[in-house]
């Protein structure tokens, strides 16, 4: 975790070191009636304290205190899981704006692309929207501060700031011989959680990329809005599918109102149990739903996490929808957020959670990579173990979501996956959205457009290698020297290696032709219109089609939610 110096070293040192004083100190309050606990307790912070004082004082080299007492703080928390840390006061306000959906700046989203940090996305009616900034600008200065080298997150730092204050973008645009200067003022900015909702047919399709405080609701009104558009084209709406692929989680609380919309009032969603077996709470939605009966499908893969699986559990184990994708991440820890002196706070896990029939999400780890044990580990559950739903159907645990119907998404192959690291597709839509104002009526030529691709990659030097040939060039540099004397033959055996490696590599990009190109599409019309981009990747979605399918069919869809 990164930190920062402050001024004032020796009294930042002492609120620091009164802060875990104060966290531990919580500790032996509770432990009172544990005499040897509390001995140990006291015994530990003493040791910790002298340690402390000694190195600041008497170390060769000169430290920085405050550096060092952090640093000692995440040692500690290291030892734990990754989800317990330690929060200065800047990274309190970036856990606030997660949690609360918004914040004080202009509306972007930032990349990191082939060493330069373009935009990646402007949110509609955002102040950088009504600036004029666009998909593809690639920033240059912010305000005085030269982007360039500088670390993303130190790059978001410079942008936001107080609503109402100003801040200067200079951004390069292709096409354009002179620098685009913008001058924005900062307001908040709401970043709603439900990137995307539309009809799919008389199927409605929502993307939910996180759950805060206002999620639930944001969900309930694109729901609502969904259900009006379809009553007027007079095609009810038939179904539902929530996608929450790739979505982090967020709030608990968030996650069992999210479900209290499809599911009946009451229903217990998830409980949470600490170290003490009597701290288990169960939580039950408290309204009643906005979608019922309706069909239902929610999509998962392998980075849906914590509130995600939270809902995703409770409408498979309510036998309420299907799950369509792949096992979900299996993050079933519980965070409860401490406020420390000075602005700081304790993000520590404190409980685990438990679907409604009892499986334990948490998909199991060892943390304590270091030289000390300091968690006593619990036996591990036998990914076997099998659970039932209300209709007593199996499922089974082992950590994680395994859904209904197990499917992958769409898997780049290896040359489209090598283009997107260099950031080929989205510098060269840059190119095309600066020599064309509009994209043409009667679509894009596919023929024209891959030729122009193929010019952009060879003026931009992108040589593709495949797996095989990088593994090749290892062997060739391994045999350099003295090695070529033992085995005369092996450099006319490398080249012709060399040259079977090059042909399948040919045959690769080949083959991914037709992938490639829709994805290039898709990239170029997202430097345009963003939601139309996504809609078009969601058309195209085999785990989307599948999920249509399900809920298009009621036998087969009544058949998967049967004992």
């Amino acid at each position: 975790m990164k930190r920062y110096s402050t001024s004032g070293i020796g009294s930042m040192v002492m609120r620091v070191f009164v802060s875990l004083l104060f966290f531990s100190g919580t500790f032996l309050k509770t432990a009172e009636s544990r005499e040897s606990d509390s001995f140990y307790i006291a015994k530990n912070i003493e040791l910790l304290g002298e340690v402390y004082r000694n190195v600041s004082e008497n170390y060769v080299d000169s430290i920085d205190t405050a550096e060092f007492m952090y640093a000692g703080i995440d040692g500690m928390l290291e030892t734990l899981d990754p989800y317990t840390v330690f929060l200065d006061e800047k990274e309190s306000d970036e856990l606030g704006e997660l949690t609360s959906g918004h914040y004080a700046g202009i509306g972007v989203r930032i990349s990191e692309i082939a060493g330069e940090v373009y935009v990646l996305s402007v949110f509609d009616g955002s102040p950088a929207a009504k600036a004029g900034l666009r998909v593809g600008d690639r920033i240059e200065k912010v305000d005085r501060h030269i982007v360039k080298g500088k670390d993303l997150d130190e790059v978001k730092t410079f942008i936001k700031g107080p609503a109402g204050s100003e801040v200067v973008l200079t951004v390069e645009r292709y096409g354009k011989k002179s620098r685009v200067r913008a001058r924005i003022t900062r307001r908040e900015v709401r970043v709603n959680s439900i990137r995307y909702s539309g009809l799919l047919g008389e199927i409605g399709y929502l993307v939910m990329d996180s759950f805060g405080n206002r999620s639930p609701d944001e969900l309930k009104r694109a729901i609502n809005e969904l259900d009006a558009a379809s009553r007027i084209r007079k095609r009810p709406m038939a179904g539902v599918i929530l996608d929450l692929r790739n979505n982090p989680g967020g709030l608990l609380e968030a996650a069992v109102d999210v479900s209290g919309l499809f599911v009946s009032k009451g229903s217990q969603v998830v409980s949470t149990m600490g170290r003490d077996p009597e701290s288990r709470i169960s939580y039950e939605t408290k309204h009643a739903p906005v979608v019922e009966k309706r069909p239902l499908a929610i999509l998962i893969n392998k980075n849906s996490a914590s509130a995600a699986e939270i809902v995703a559990g409770a409408i498979q184990e309510l036998d309420r929808g299907v799950i369509v994708g792949n096992r979900s991440f299996g993050k079933g820890l519980v965070q409860s957020v401490i406020t420390l002196p000075y602005d700081s706070k304790l993000k520590m896990t404190t409980s685990k959670y438990y679907t409604p029939s009892g499986r334990l999400i948490q998909q199991e780890h060892d943390w304590t990579g270091g030289p000390r044990k300091v968690l006593e580990r619990e036996e591990k559950p036998a990914d076997g173990m099998v659970f039932y739903t209300r209709n007593k159907r199996k499922v089974y645990g082992g950590g994680g979501i395994l859904p209904d119907i197990r499917l992958d998404g769409y898997i780049p192959g290896s040359y489209e996956a090598a283009l997107r690291k260099d950031g080929m597709l989205f510098r060269f839509a840059n190119t095309y959205r600066a020599s064309h104002d509009r994209i043409p009526q009667a679509g894009i030529d596919r023929k024209s457009l891959m030729r122009d691709f193929a010019g952009f990659l060879e003026r931009e030097s992108f040589i593709y290698k495949s797996k095989p040939e990088e593994l090749l060039e290892e062997v060739r540099k391994s045999l350099a020297g003295n090695h070529k004397e033992a085995h005369p033959g092996i450099d006319s055996l490398v080249a012709s290696l060399e040259k079977e490696m090059k042909l399948l590599a040919g045959k690769q990009k080949s083959s991914e032709s037709k992938q490639v190109a829709l994805a290039l599409e898709q990239e170029i019309l997202r430097h345009y219109d963003e939601e139309a981009a996504l809609r078009s990747r969601i058309e195209d979605d085999p785990v989307v089609k599948k999920a249509l399918e399900v809920l298009q069919d009621p036998g087969r869809y009544s058949t998967l939610l049967s004992p």
